[in-house]
């Protein structure tokens, strides 16, 4: 039997973003979350990646993660794009696709047989709509970078890291291993090479003629693995304070910045998973403030890596808003030197806040606004007075038209 979800005709359209599925420790059936994500009745649902945390045994990892979501994407479109464990890696670098010569990938490539990382696509994308442009990179291995319209509200959904290159070898190692730097004195601007790459030619094309599209467009939005910022500074244990993280999409810089340019120029919001911690910040590009709101979504289990959003020097950013509730909010630099403005994080606070949770966006077509949600997963939501994680929800809205879109952020009340 199969039923197909009728397309949204409100003047709202919503998806929930869930990212990382620590499924080796956490085996239950997501009750809770089959629960409080249909409570909220969205109209997309968007998986980030690390859908399997099984590494070699993918099939049966998908089949149980199928098995604890399908309330959720039973009757209503789902997007789910694999990361680095789905492929069996810690970290992922794809670099077009070449082959790695460690688990650990940061040489760029795969290290598993390509096959094997052909199988866990297939799995994975094969119910998404035909690729921009189907051509296979490096091994045979394909791509999946496509849109889907839903209602109004356009999805890019893109590969931040199948391109994207890897740091052994390219840039001097400045810590335990090559895409983590502890080095307060080190310069951003060293690792900013020529050559390095994060989406690639091939997607920032995709990106700009995608943009430009009107027919059926009311409200854009890019789907991707990860964020385009080191917004954590404390990874594994609260004393691993990292000065970079080459890991995140804050690297390589330049590719950072041609990437939110397009979205941008598209006047597009930014969703994406990976980070563990959820967070909401705008990308500056030349100044603060100038570029594209990204949303990352908690994890749907916190429970073996977990990451802090918290300066080692325990002060807040510029031009704070005073209302906001939360101590490190404001314009900073991250530590690939990047500009951004934090507006809402949710650190790990001790076993019992651990964080899992889930986002629910919301898109308004009438008002041209968006609303970032962050609900803890053991919160009832379906009960009167449920609170949101501290500093959410928040909406932007957006002014203007065609290549001058601006959005704004409401003021907290």
């Amino acid at each position: 039997f199969l039923m197909i979800r009728r397309p949204p005709r409100s003047t709202q359209s919503r998806s929930s973003a869930a990212s990382d599925v620590y499924k080796r420790q956490d085996r239950g059936l997501r009750e809770e979350y089959a629960r409080n994500v249909s409570f909220f009745n969205p109209d997309l649902v968007f998986f980030a990646g690390d859908q399997s945390y099984d590494h070699t045994e993918h099939t049966a990892a998908w089949l149980l993660f199928g098995l604890q979501f399908r309330e959720l994407f039973r009757e209503r479109p789902c997007v789910t794009i694999p990361d680095d464990h789905d492929v069996g890696h810690g970290n992922l670098w794809g670099e077009s696709g070449k082959i790695s010569a460690s688990p650990a990938g940061d040489d760029g490539g795969y290290f598993y047989h390509h096959e094997y990382v052909k199988m866990v696509e297939r799995c994975q994308t094969s119910h998404l709509p035909d690729a921009y442009d189907p051509t296979p990179v490096l091994q045979g291995i394909g791509v999946y970078y496509t849109s889907l319209n839903i209602g109004g509200i356009d999805f890019a959904i893109i590969e931040d890291r199948k391109f994207k290159s890897g740091p052994a070898g390219k840039v001097p190692q400045q810590g335990p291993r090559p895409d983590h730097i502890r080095n307060p004195e080190y310069d951003p601007k060293s690792i900013d090479l020529p050559g390095l790459e994060l989406l690639g030619d091939r997607q920032l094309k995709f990106l700009k003629e995608w943009g430009k599209k009107q027919d059926g467009v009311v409200l854009r939005a890019v789907l991707s693995q990860t964020g385009f910022c080191g917004a954590a500074h404390r990874h594994g244990t609260f004393e691993n304070y990292l000065h970079a993280d080459l890991d995140c999409n804050g690297w390589p810089q330049t590719g950072r910045k041609e990437a939110l340019r397009a979205i941008q120029a598209a006047g597009a919001v930014h969703l994406a998973g990976d980070q563990h911690i959820p967070t909401l910040v705008q990308h500056g590009i030349n100044e603060f403030r100038d570029g594209p709101f990204a949303f990352v979504a908690p994890a749907s289990v916190n429970t073996i890596y977990k990451r802090w959003w918290h300066p080692l020097d325990e002060k807040p950013g510029k031009n704070i808003d005073p209302k906001n509730p939360l101590p490190f909010t404001g314009d900073y630099l991250d530590g690939l030197g990047n500009k951004i403005t934090m507006y809402a994080y949710a650190n790990i606070e001790g076993p019992e806040k651990l964080r899992d949770g889930f986002g629910i966006v919301r898109f308004n077509k009438k008002e041209k606004s968006v609303t970032f949600e962050s609900w803890d997963r053991f919160t009832n939501v379906t009960k009167k007075g449920a609170h949101q994680m501290p500093g959410w929800p928040r909406t932007i809205r957006q002014s203007g038209s065609g290549q001058n879109i601006v959005w704004k952020i409401d003021a907290l009340k």
